[in-house]
């Protein structure tokens, strides 16, 4: 309705006749839908710096963007500046040559440094530059054997009923024809434009730059999509570069009295208002949008395709406005409500995590109706494994020992944050000390398991870091309850935006690109998405783990009690944890011994299928199936068995094929024992103990938010500690850093102090 109001007095913005009935997308994901698609290059896009000549670079990647998107089978038009600066670099070129040497060397050595060329006419330049432009977008195309057509139009093109009808029957048949069409304003003949020449009467926009004309094209045509490529990042709420500026990720009608625009491009005609202008008229008439930077050399080579496919490039205009916050929006709250969470007492913060465990059992009735609609809608669609419906199923049990573990956090975090680590006087009355703060905003990714939303919820709370929650659409019920309750939690010291859960339809390579408001993200799930996620998260750290490829090595000294319990937990206790065994590492010597039988037979008699590496598969006349590879998570009652010479080639053989996470030896020398321990560089070594013990409750961290394989930071099962960073605190009285010069009266004492637990009145935030 306020888009009715504010527009229907503009004939600007009537809508056209020609697509009374379209209906733009509402949503980023559906651009993936879109079928005819208009791509608008500015000036800025394909000229050079210096305005004169083109920027072959970006043109080149842009041709192959629409190459490959023609050839999805979509139909690909391309309204393109360009002619004028391929033109003046033409005539300039021409002027130079033509210049006789003679009539130069009559001026005067000292006239000829100071001689500069004519100002060229725009029309002559456009004249002259036209047909170089399309035939090298010609030559261009070739290259991916798709044909292209040049199309010049003006502004009576459209405005005269037969005109207009022969340019849509051309446009039509050259699409039907798999054919490119390359569309330009005819600057050779095109009067100069008018100053506030916008409206030209009903249905009808000013074809006066080329963002009108894509516009009046896309509609006109009945687009599905147009890209409108400038060399800014796209719609800023205020003009780009300055200090509050932020960019819109999506614009809806009515939205504009907030925008203030900036200057226009370095070339070209059109600024960002005219930009905006184009797009509404177009989103009116059916057409989405999306404004992005066409220039910028990390993102040319694929920011057509990244548009197509949904990402968040740019500014998409769209007329549904959502009933929430944006995801943007969601981690600026949560990052405020953050700080206030940081800030509070300890006692406070275990308060907030006490009342959420009882909320998980007063509420029980609740939280299971929610899972057992997801479950039953998980099994009706028949997506999930047996593994992840387990994972997704909640019980009265689960509730219970996660209502144990998260006051086993509340108790376990008293005094965390703040903390004093070291206290150093560096002179008289100057003290410095290091302190423990949160990390800031956590992003979550989790699958499946919505047991993991109130453990995770508690550690970010425990640890004051405020939090960013995507779960997975098939724990879509389970999930909303939970957060709802951890808000409510939360509200008993007015903090419940800490915790945000995103049920927008973000795409987690899009969160993955919030690098200026995430400080750190944590995957749980799959490896597949632990990969995925450390592939899109360019920009901000990953606390995960790619894969779980954990080994037992049994060496020749070894128990065999030991070594038949330790394989059988490790491998079948749960198979699609990410530390179980999957492969085992035998000493040669006990090839044909009592003890490998032994192995063998429990492998058997719980059904887990053998593996053979190369070595093992050498000593076997009739041998399990090869490997095909000894870098293999099986995730299921599946492993490999390889044969080695020594506890070294064992370390050896896990350098190079495991995955740093968790790795055991099963022997009763204790030098082997030691030495392996100490050579081994993976986040868990275990002697004579199952690799299932690498977990966070087992090592009495209360609970964890994953299992880290990284080299910095946080190692192996990650529980409080690991969402912990520090800080540095100087105090003093009026000291300068020349106090310490040569000829200063000062010197460091660098004296080590007492370490308190946490000072008392001092508080600090992330």
């Amino acid at each position: 309705n306020n888009y009715q109001l504010i527009w229907s007095n503009v004939p600007f913005f009537t809508v056209p006749l020609a697509r009374a009935h379209g209906k733009s997308f509402a949503h980023r994901s559906e651009l993936r839908q879109a079928k005819r698609i208009v791509v608008k290059l500015g000036s800025a896009v394909v000229t050079r710096g210096d305005e004169c000549g083109l920027a072959l670079g970006r043109l080149a990647s842009i041709v192959e963007q629409v190459a490959v998107l023609q050839n999805q089978c979509r139909e690909m038009m391309i309204v393109t500046s360009g002619a004028v600066a391929f033109g003046k670099q033409r005539l300039r070129h021409e002027i130079l040559l033509s210049q006789s040497v003679r009539q130069a060397l009559h001026s005067g050595q000292n006239q000829l440094k100071d001689m500069s060329l004519p100002v060229l006419e725009a029309r002559a330049c456009a004249a002259a530059g036209q047909s170089g432009l399309m035939a090298l977008y010609e030559a261009m195309f070739t290259q991916y054997s798709t044909c292209t057509a040049q199309i010049l139009v003006t502004n009576l093109d459209f405005h005269d009923d037969q005109k207009r009808r022969n340019l849509n029957s051309t446009l039509h048949e050259l699409l039907r024809m798999n054919i490119v069409p390359i569309i330009n304003t005819n600057d050779a003949v095109v009067p100069p434009p008018e100053p506030n020449s916008d409206l030209q009467g009903v249905n009808v926009i000013s074809i006066k730059d080329n963002d009108s004309l894509a516009a009046r094209l896309a509609v006109e045509m009945r687009a599905d999509l147009l890209i409108a490529l400038s060399d800014v990042e796209g719609l800023y709420d205020s003009p780009p570069g300055s200090d509050d500026a932020k960019l819109l990720d999506t614009f809806y009608p009515g939205d504009q009295h907030s925008i203030t625009y900036g200057t226009k491009s370095r070339v070209g005609i059109g600024g960002m208002e005219a930009k905006v202008k184009a797009a509404l008229w177009a989103l009116q008439g059916g057409t989405s949008v999306v404004i992005a930077n066409g220039t910028h050399p990390k993102v040319t080579g694929h920011v057509i395709t990244d548009i197509v496919e949904g990402k968040k490039v740019g500014t998409f205009f769209s007329e549904v406005k959502p009933a929430g916050p944006t995801v943007e929006q969601q981690t600026e709250m949560a990052r405020s409500a953050g700080r206030t969470l940081a800030s509070l007492e300890s006692e406070q913060r275990s308060d907030i995590i006490c009342t959420l465990a009882d909320l998980l059992t007063e509420r029980k009735d609740e939280i299971l109706s929610a899972n057992k609609k997801d479950m039953e809608h998980a099994v009706s669609t028949g997506r999930l494994s047996p593994a992840m419906l387990k994972r997704l199923s909640l019980s009265s049990s689960k509730l219970n020992s996660l209502s144990i573990g998260l006051r086993q956090i509340a108790v376990s975090s008293q005094d965390s944050v703040g903390r004093v680590l070291r206290r150093t006087r560096v002179a008289n009355k100057l003290e410095l000390e290091q302190i423990t703060v949160p990390i800031g905003v956590l992003l979550v990714i989790f699958e499946s398991r919505p047991d993991c939303l109130p453990q995770v919820s508690a550690l970010a709370i425990a640890s004051g870091n405020a939090l960013l929650l995507k779960g997975g659409k098939e724990a879509a019920n389970t999930n909303r309850i939970l957060h709802e309750l951890a808000q409510e939690a939360l509200s008993i010291h007015g903090v419940n935006d800490a915790i945000q859960l995103v049920s927008t339809r973000e795409e987690v390579e899009d969160l993955c690109r919030l690098e200026k408001m995430i400080d750190l993200i944590i995957p749980r799930g799959s490896s597949q998405l632990v990969r995925d996620i450390q592939r899109a998260a360019k920009s901000i750290p990953v606390l995960g783990h790619s894969e779980g490829i954990c080994h037992v090595y049994v060496d020749h000294e070894a128990s065999v009690d030991k070594a038949i319990k330790i394989i059988r937990d490790s491998k079948c206790d749960y198979p699609a944890a990410c530390n179980a065994m999957e492969t085992l590492l035998v000493h040669r010597d006990l090839l044909r011994t009592p003890l490998f039988d032994q192995i063998i037979d429990m492998m058997r008699t719980e059904h887990v299928k053998i593996h053979a590496g190369p070595k093992f598969a050498s000593y076997l006349t009739f041998s399990p199936s090869e490997v095909k590879s000894l870098r293999t998570e099986y995730g299921d009652l599946e492993c490999c068995i390889e044969v080695v010479d020594s506890m070294l080639e064992a370390v050896d053989h896990i350098h190079k094929y495991g995955s740093s996470h968790t790795d055991v030896i099963v022997t009763e020398n204790e030098d082997t024992a030691e030495q392996f321990l100490q050579q081994l560089d993976s986040a868990c070594v275990f002697w004579n103990a199952s690799s299932r013990f690498a977990d966070g409750y087992r090592f009495g961290l209360g609970a964890e938010v994953g299992i880290s394989t990284a080299r910095i930071h946080a190692r192996g099962p990650v529980g409080l500690e690991g969402l912990l960073t520090t800080k540095w605190v100087l105090r003093g009285e009026g000291h300068t850093a020349a106090d310490f010069s040569e000829q200063g009266s000062m010197t460091y004492l660098h004296e080590n102090l007492p370490v308190a637990q946490v000072l008392p009145g001092r508080r600090t935030t992330s």
